[in-house]
């Protein structure tokens, strides 16, 4: 019996041993080819000599300083390290323990950062429906998760959402990808003169939509027009880059695809690449300045923010990424990926979309792929997936809920950056096999 209370009960989980490169072994032996990263947090593989060195060194000088007393080097040269590879006005960097602690201090940055310029009545979020932003309250109440947030909703604090830019489901047949971004973002800007344009305090999106939907990017100008929304009316835009970010989609920061910069950024997941909890907020030179020449803090903080073993190891796996041969590996399994689930999935009557950039792909199932009918929810196609995969040694990411929190189902890869070509093909046979057997159950 276990004393430890599991995501799901009563579920026989098996006992990872070890793990290297993109493979994870259980106490009996069985291999599993890591197809998603786990929550695609596995960035540059399990146990990388360079970051366990790095590791290693920290532990042997320092394992921990609370940041009320002191800095630390690795701490330090991590900022400097996001500063220099970011782009600009994103200046500064506030170090927390994971994506649902960045979201949540990146709400309360926004807050602090209109009361300090004297525009205390912005107060509104706005985010879009089927997102997610993180599990705490806040995030959760800011993310529009539907599944997740229902028997919480007496909990969380008033937000507003639009719809999400997710075209394969929601652009119409005869609308161009310009004209539907434009559509999406005319009802942004109605939902801001709704509640009051000096209200508004923020808008959150994910540059690419994670483990809600699926991998799905923005269309066309969509998020240029998002941008010129929030400058036009003063509303902070926060990209979540918890999931799709640090060179998930084939740059170091998704942003960089969409031709935009925000006022604030979160990172986690592949920041750190599962070796030490961590995750950050960058933000912008003018919030920074308006907490400097104002109250001189930022009210806000957790015990183990700027962690010195968790910044010594992702100083080493942003280092890792940086290098060119690793986001030229991304861009080109990408690639390949995309290419052979189309070959392998494109005719297939159950999927009704292939999408993604990078190494962060996502496959839309349906039950009828003419009419884009999905599956029964009763079925629970996405764990027989998820269990299916398991069975033939694969760890993929399927979910449920994709359309509206209930209907829809679909299947997230996003494997370590260091995969090769024939795991790539290992993956797709893998995924292929699973999602003939789940359906045919």
């Amino acid at each position: 019996m276990t004393r430890l209370l599991h995501r799901s009960i009563g579920q026989a989980l098996p006992h990872a041993a070890s793990a290297q490169g993109v493979y994870i072994t259980d106490t009996e032996g069985r291999q599993y080819l890591d197809g998603s990263g786990g929550a695609a947090v596995t960035s540059v593989g399990h146990a990388h000599p360079e970051v366990l060195a790095a590791m290693r060194a920290q532990i042997d000088n320092l394992c921990y300083a609370h940041t009320g007393f002191f800095t630390t080097d690795a701490a330090e040269e991590l900022a400097e390290k996001l500063v220099n590879l970011a782009p600009e006005p994103l200046n500064h960097v506030y170090l927390v323990s994971g994506g649902s602690e960045a979201v949540e201090a990146a709400l309360k940055m926004a807050r602090q950062y209109f009361v300090e310029v004297g525009q205390p009545q912005r107060r509104h979020i706005i985010a879009r429906r089927q997102s997610y932003h993180g599990n705490t309250i806040g995030a959760l109440a800011t993310g529009g998760n539907a599944m997740r947030r229902q028997q919480f909703q007496p909990l969380l604090p008033e937000t507003h959402h639009v719809s999400p830019c997710y075209a394969y489901r929601d652009k119409g047949n005869d609308e161009t990808p310009e004209a539907y971004a434009a559509r999406l973002a005319d009802e942004l800007e109605a939902k801001i003169l709704e509640l009051g344009a000096d209200n508004v305090m923020a808008f959150v999106a994910e540059p690419v939509v994670g483990a809600t939907l699926g991998a799905v990017a923005a269309e066309a100008d969509y998020f240029k027009r998002i941008r010129k929304l929030c400058d036009h009316y003063g509303v902070l835009l926060i990209l979540d880059e918890v999931m799709c970010g640090m060179g998930r989609t084939g740059t170091m920061f998704a942003c960089e695809q969409e031709g935009i910069t925000p006022d604030i950024l979160t990172i986690a997941k592949g920041l750190g690449g599962g070796y030490q909890p961590i995750g950050a907020v960058m933000l912008s030179s003018a919030i920074y300045e308006s907490f400097a020449k104002g109250s001189g803090l930022f009210q806000h903080g957790h015990t183990y923010l700027g962690h010195p073993v968790a910044a010594a190891a992702a100083n080493k796996v942003v280092e890792i990424i940086a290098r060119p041969e690793t986001l030229t590996n991304v861009n080109a399994m990408g690639k390949r990926l995309q290419s052979g689930l189309e070959a392998a999935l494109g005719a297939s009557p159950y999927v009704g979309d292939i999408r993604g950039r990078g190494l962060f792909r996502g496959i839309e199932l349906v039950a009828d792929r003419e009419h884009k009918t999905p599956f029964d929810p009763a079925r629970k196609i996405h764990a027989k997936v998820k269990r299916q995969a398991m069975a033939r040694g694969l760890i993929s990411y399927p979910m449920g809920g994709t359309i509206d929190g209930i209907y829809g189902d679909h299947i997230l890869l996003a494997p370590p950056y260091t995969i090769e070509p024939a795991e790539i093909d290992l993956l797709i046979e893998r995924i292929t096999q699973a999602i003939d057997a789940a359906i045919a159950e």
